[in-house]
């Protein structure tokens, strides 16, 4: 009995690759492969490659590939030497091709499409499997027609097994005559997928393909690809793919969206690298890592086998984290290009300073960067302030005199500081024997027009002493 085996033997250099198709963006799927493949590749000091699948000319577009490219820029996934085209190979697939025909590991077939969608009905009426044998597998050059078009079949073994160990899957066996004499170049000239892969991988030394689970069958077919040019097999891993949270295919309702859709929605890139590399990886139970930390510990033995689930809540409190440990320097500088881009104008000087000193109140419960503009809102706003409904509750006619005898107290002020601001509205409240929230709520409601702002003595802190006053003094009696 025959058997084909994938190659397992280690590579001195690990490289990766990921290998998406420029037809759309770079979806949640492909950007957790790709972070796969990345870490994969880092965490051994290897290389990382990045070739783009455009043969489909009909379906590739330069605005796609650029869509990928920013993708990945932005998920931080730097990849080593140029992208590789797909398409500016084909003749090297095609050359691969003929080799194969002419050792004997492929043949050509003359075979129309008509007589092959015939065969098929066929087997399907006779209840038989609609695999196609081509009756030109064994024919010889004798037997060929002259000026005829043809396609470059696989031959393929009808005996024996074909095994890939995978590192993730384990060992996955097919019996070899449920395997089909696939096409490796069509009639006009064109290389398929198939073979247009292997030559790819093989020729930018790939030792480890890493990819979807979907992907799985295909590496029987590649498996002899690569026997039939006498090639060493890399590494398989294939990966599940992600389902939402509740077990269904992951669809746009669940978070199928390009990463340039999460990038407006204000995740931090840390938080999408340290999110999607816990769907089906893990370290023990850590939940919240740092780039350093998953490059270190990352490794296909703790890849899981079930699909992972999409989990947008998951997603949120994660990056809310990463928001809090990041630099305030750098939460500001993210937050002045996200202002310039929503408003269509540039954030003042003094506006970028506040926003600056305010960030450690700011990001404190902040889980998006959407959030966290949002939350300094009172920053940019300007007098008289426009209140939401809540807050205009707030301003009752007992708040607005209570407001207009603290501003009083807080003229006194040495120092505007949130210690002494905290110290003077809470002497206040107990002089009116009040709970410190009677005026701290409608305080809150003038300077900032919401109900709910970060603490409000960071927020008289910001504004400072004048702008304070004067908000106060705009609604106080």
């Amino acid at each position: 009995m025959t058997a084909h085996t994938a190659n397992t033997s280690e590579s001195k250099t690990v490289v990766t690759r990921f290998a998406p198709s420029p037809t759309g963006f770079l979806h949640i799927g492909g950007a957790r492969t790709a972070l796969f493949n990345w870490l994969f590749a880092r965490h051994h000091s290897g290389k990382f490659l990045l070739r783009i699948e455009d043969t489909d000319r009909a379906r590739s577009t330069p605005e796609a590939t650029e869509a990928i490219f920013n993708g990945m820029r932005w998920m931080g996934l730097d990849w080593d030497d140029d992208a590789v085209s797909q398409y500016s190979r084909i003749e090297r697939h095609a050359n691969a091709a003929k080799q194969m025909l002419e050792n004997g590991s492929a043949y050509r077939c003359y075979s129309t499409k008509e007589e092959i969608d015939a065969a098929r009905e066929q087997a399907k009426a006779d209840n038989r499997p609609t695999r196609f044998d081509s009756p030109w597998r064994d024919k010889t050059d004798a037997d060929w027609p002259s000026d005829a078009p043809y396609a470059v079949r696989l031959k393929a073994p009808r005996e024996g097994e074909t095994v890939v160990n995978d590192q993730v899957q384990g060992r996955v066996t097919w019996s070899n005559d449920q395997l089909d004499d696939l096409i490796l170049l069509r009639s006009d000239g064109v290389p398929t997928y198939m073979l247009a892969v292997v030559v790819d991988d093989y020729e930018m030394g790939v030792t480890h393909v890493i990819r979807g689970d979907d992907h799985l069958t295909n590496a029987a077919r590649q498996t002899l690809i690569y026997d039939g040019l006498g090639w060493n097999t890399p590494i398989f891993a294939h990966i599940p793919l992600i389902h939402g949270p509740d077990g269904a295919k992951l669809s746009k309702r669940h978070g199928a969206l390009g990463v340039d859709a999460y990038e407006e929605m204000g995740y931090l890139p840390e938080a999408m690298r340290n999110y999607l590399a816990r769907l089906s990886w893990s370290h023990g139970d850590e939940e919240f890592f740092t780039t350093e930390q998953a490059i270190e510990w990352f490794g296909l033995e703790a890849v899981g086998k079930s699909a992972a689930r999409f989990d947008f809540d998951k997603l949120a409190n994660l990056n809310g984290q990463h928001i809090r440990a990041a630099s305030n320097e750098r939460l500001t500088t993210a937050c002045v290009a996200r202002y310039t881009l929503r408003e269509g104008q540039e954030m003042s000087a003094k506006q970028k300073t506040d926003l600056l000193a305010a960030m450690p109140s700011l990001k404190d419960r902040a889980k998006t960067l959407n959030e966290l503009l949002d939350t300094a809102g009172y920053i940019f706003a300007t007098r008289p302030l426009e209140f939401d409904e809540k807050a205009q509750k707030q301003l009752t006619d007992d708040a607005r005199a209570m407001l207009g005898e603290l501003t009083s107290h807080l003229r006194e002020a040495r120092d505007w500081t949130t210690e002494e601001l905290e110290t003077i509205t809470k002497a206040f409240a107990e002089q009116r024997a009040i709970k410190l929230g009677k005026i701290a709520q409608p305080l809150r409601a003038v300077l900032t027009g919401r109900a709910v702002s970060p603490g409000i003595y960071d927020v008289m802190a910001t504004l400072g002493r004048d702008e304070t006053l004067a908000r106060i003094g705009d609604q106080s009696t």
